[in-house]
C-alpha cells in the first residue's frame, strides 16, 4: 500500500464521516425514525441500499472463489435478483397496507403471534450465527490477503481487521440507525461499483481479453458429462449444479432473501410510499444485474491468468489452487498505487454496509417481535435506546463467534452455505399461502413454518453427522437427507411444506374477512387498488421489462 492509497482511504472515512454526522443531526424520536429512517427514504436510497447490503464477503471471497474454481455456476444465484421485481410489484402493497416494521410482525397480523415469535427467532439467530458471523470472518480474512500484512504490533492482523469492521460499523449503525444505513450505502455503492469495475477491466486487459478468457475457461471440463467453466446450464446428473435444481433451489431460496427476508425488505418499508419502494426495488434489480460481472468474471479472470502464468493464485497447504483468494489478489498484484486504496474502500465498504444492514435489521427484530410486544406502553424515545442496545449485543455475540468462525475455517463456512437452502423453503411457503390464498389459516402457516424449521434442521445435522461419521452403510434417512443434491432437496422442502400448509390450513376454520382484509390477493378495497394503481405508470413497467430480458439474454449467452 502507497501513500497515495492512504490518502484515498482517509478521504473516503472523512466523506463517511460527514455523512454519519449529517445523519446523527436528524431526529430519532421513535421506532419508525430509528429502524426505518423516518419511512422516507428515496427510490435511490432504497436501491443503493438494497444492493449494497447484498454485496458482502459472499460476494468478495465466495462469488469470486466460485468463479476461479467451477466458472458461472453460482451465477443462477445472482442473476434471480430479478426477484426484487416481484417484492416491488407483488409484496410492498401488502408490506406497506399492513404498517408493520418487521416480517415476523406481517406474519402475526396475517397468521397469529406464535408465527412471528417463530420467524424472528429463526432470524435473529441465524443472522447472528451465520451472516455476521461469515462477514466478519471473510473480511478479517480479506484485508490479511489485501493488505499483506500478517502481525501487527505482535497481534495477528486476522484479528485487527476483524474487530475493526466490526467496532466502526457498529458505531455509525448505533448512532444513526436506519438513515445511516441507508445514506452511507448512497456513498459506498459508486466507490464498490467504480472500483470493481476497475478490477474487471485490468484484468481483462492482463489477461487478452475477454475472448482469451472465454477461450481458457471454455477449454477446461467441470464434470464428466462435457460441462465447461463457461456452461451456465449443466447436466442434470452433474452431482453439484444440475440445471434443473439450479433452477428450482436458486429460485427458492431468491424469493425467500428478496421477498420475505427482514435484511433486505426493512429497505423497501423505509419508503416514503409505495411509488419510491417499488422504484427502489426495480433500481435495485438493475444493481443486482452486476455482481456476476465485478465479482464472479473477476474469478475466472484469476483462473485463467493462472492458467497462463502457473503462479498467480496463492497455493494452499495440500497443493491446491486456493480460489477464494482470487479477488484479493487481483487486487494485489494488478492495481496501481490510489487505485488499490479506491479498491479497499469499496471492499470497507460492502463489508461495512452489509453488517450495518445486519445489526439494524437484528436490532429491528429484538426490538420489536421481542422487547415492544411484552412491554408495549414503552415510550417512543426509549425504544430507539433499546434498539441501540441490542446493537451492541449483536455486535459483541459477533466478536464472540470470531474465534470459532476461525478455529474451524472453511468447514463451518461450507456448512453456512447449506443454511441458506434448508431455511428458505418453510419461511417461503408461509409467505406463498398467506399472501396468494385466502383460504390459508393461521395454524397453516404456522406449521409450514415448523415444518420446514424441523426439516432444515434435521438436513444440517445429517450433513454434520455423515460428513464425519465414515462409512455407514446405505439407509432411507441418508438417502433422503445426506445423499440428496442440496437444490432438488430444497425444491422438495418447499413442495412438502406447501402441502402442509394446505393440508392443515383446509382441516382448520378458514379466517374472517376481516382479518385478512388488504393482506391477501383479492382482499384489498377499491381504495387500496387505486393507491396501489396510482403508484406507478408505463416508465417502472418498461424498466421491469429491461431488467428481464437482461436476465433472458445473460441465460441465452452463457447456455
Amino acid at each position: 500500500m502507497a501513500l497515495l492509497d492512504w490518502i484515498v482511504i482517509a478521504l473516503f472515512f472523512v466523506a463517511l464521516i460527514g455523512i454519519i454526522v449529517w445523519v446523527m443531526r436528524q431526529k430519532q424520536n421513535n421506532a419508525a425514525d430509528y429502524f426505518l429512517g423516518g419511512k422516507d427514504a428515496t427510490w435511490i436510497a432504497i436501491g443503493a441500499s438494497i444492493f449494497a447490503s447484498n454485496i458482502g464477503s459472499e460476494h468478495l471471497i465466495g462469488l469470486a472463489g466460485s468463479g476461479a474454481s467451477s466458472g458461472m455456476a453460482m451465477a443462477h444465484w445472482e442473476i434471480q435478483g430479478w426477484m426484487i421485481l416481484i417484492l416491488g410489484w407483488a409484496f410492498v402493497p401488502f408490506y406497506s397496507r399492513s404498517m408493520v416494521y418487521t416480517m415476523p410482525e406481517f406474519l402475526e397480523k396475517r397468521f397469529n403471534p406464535q408465527s412471528r415469535t417463530i420467524l424472528a427467532t429463526i432470524s435473529l439467530i441465524s443472522y447472528v450465527l451465520t451472516k455476521v458471523a461469515v462477514t466478519v470472518y471473510a473480511g478479517g480474512l480479506v484485508f490479511q490477503q489485501v493488505f499483506g500484512i500478517d502481525e501487527l504490533w505482535g497481534i495477528d492482523f486476522f484479528w485487527i481487521a476483524a474487530v475493526g469492521l466490526v467496532l466502526i460499523t457498529a458505531l455509525y449503525t448505533v448512532l444513526g440507525g436506519m438513515k445511516s444505513v441507508l445514506y452511507t450505502s448512497v456513498l459506498q455503492t459508486p466507490i464498490l461499483l467504480l472500483g470493481s469495475l476497475i478490477i474487471l477491466v485490468l484484468g481483462l486487459r492482463e489477461l487478452g481479453g475477454w475472448d482469451e478468457m472465454m477461450r481458457i475457461c471454455s477449454a477446461v471440463k467441470v464434470n464428466e458429462y462435457g460441462d465447461t467453466m463457461t456452461n451456465l446450464i449443466r447436466n442434470n446428473a452433474d452431482p453439484q449444479y444440475p440445471w434443473l435444481g439450479a433452477l428450482v433451489g436458486s429460485a427458492v431460496i431468491g424469493f425467500w432473501y428478496w421477498c420475505t427476508d427482514q435484511f433486505i425488505v426493512q429497505r423497501v418499508l423505509s419508503g416514503k410510499d409505495e411509488r419510491e419502494a417499488r422504484r427502489g426495488t426495480i433500481f435495485g434489480a438493475y444493481l443486482k444485474l452486476l455482481p456476476v460481472f465485478l465479482f464472479l468474471i473477476p474469478g475466472m479472470i484469476a483462473f485463467a491468468l493462472h492458467q497462463n502464468l502457473g503462479d498467480f493464485l496463492p497455493m494452499l497447504p495440500n497443493g491446491s489452487v486456493n480460489s477464494d483468494a482470487a479477488f484479493p489478489t487481483l487486487v494485489a498484484k494488478l492495481l496501481p498505487a490510489g487505485v488499490k486504496g479506491l479498491i479497499v474502500c469499496g471492499i470497507l465498504a460492502a463489508l461495512m454496509s452489509s453488517l450495518a444492514s445486519l445489526f439494524n435489521s437484528s436490532a429491528a427484530l429484538f426490538t420489536i417481535d421481542f422487547y415492544q410486544r411484552f412491554k408495549p406502553d414503552t415510550e417512543p424515545k426509549k425504544l430507539v435506546r433499546i434498539g441501540q442496545v441490542a446493537t451492541v449485543a449483536i455486535v459483541i455475540l459477533g466478536i464472540l463467534w470470531i474465534p470459532v468462525m476461525r478455529s474451524v475455517g472453511d468447514v463451518l463456512y461450507l456448512y453456512l452455505q447449506d443454511v441458506q437452502s434448508v431455511l428458505a423453503p418453510g419461511i417461503a411457503a408461509a409467505f406463498l399461502v398467506g399472501i396468494l390464498w385466502k383460504r390459508a389459516t393461521a395454524q397453516g402457516g404456522m406449521w409450514a413454518l415448523i415444518s420446514g424449521l424441523v426439516i432444515g434442521l434435521t438436513r444440517l445435522a445429517a450433513k454434520v453427522y455423515y460428513s464425519n461419521a465414515g462409512e455407514t452403510g446405505d439407509s432411507l434417512f441418508r438417502s433422503v437427507f445426506y445423499d440428496c443434491n442440496w437444490l432438488f432437496f430444497c425444491g422438495w422442502m418447499l413442495v412438502f411444506c406447501l402441502v402442509v400448509a394446505i393440508i392443515v390450513s383446509l382441516c382448520t376454520t378458514a379466517p374472517s374477512p376481516e382479518k385478512i382484509r388488504g393482506l391477501v390477493f383479492g382482499t384489498s378495497t377499491p381504495e387500496q387498488r387505486a393507491a396501489t394503481r396510482a403508484s406507478w405508470n408505463k416508465w417502472d413497467v418498461i424498466h421491469s421489462i429491461i431488467i428481464l430480458s437482461i436476465t433472458v439474454a445473460f441465460y441465452y449467452y452463457f447456455w
